[in-house]
């Protein structure tokens, strides 16, 4: 039987820990920019979302990178509306 870790909630996460989703790699075809907001998106608090996007930012990459069906992942995560809200706002604040 495999032991799992517990689920922790409302812990602070580091800048390193936030910052390191800067490096994921994207599969075959998948812009490099939209894969880490997509994951960044996916795995984040909104208070951790914003710390990624200001560095992001500030390092010159593109927040209207898109995926391979042409959307930007603001046009991805719109579509969850109960969930993105916040994350929207975020986007909108750094466009």
């Amino acid at each position: 039987m495999a032991v799992s870790q517990p689920a922790t909630f409302n812990e602070e996460w580091s800048d390193e820990r936030v910052y390191a989703y800067l490096n994921h790699l994207p599969p075959t075809g998948v812009n490099a920019d939209y894969h880490v907001l997509y994951n960044a998106y996916k795995h984040m608090r909104p208070y951790d979302f914003e710390r990624l996007i200001k560095k992001f930012k500030e390092d010159g990459r593109n927040i209207e990178a898109t995926n391979p069906q042409g959307e930007t992942i603001a046009q991805t995560i719109s579509a969850f509306p109960k969930h993105s809200l916040p994350f929207l706002e975020i986007l909108k604040k750094y466009s």
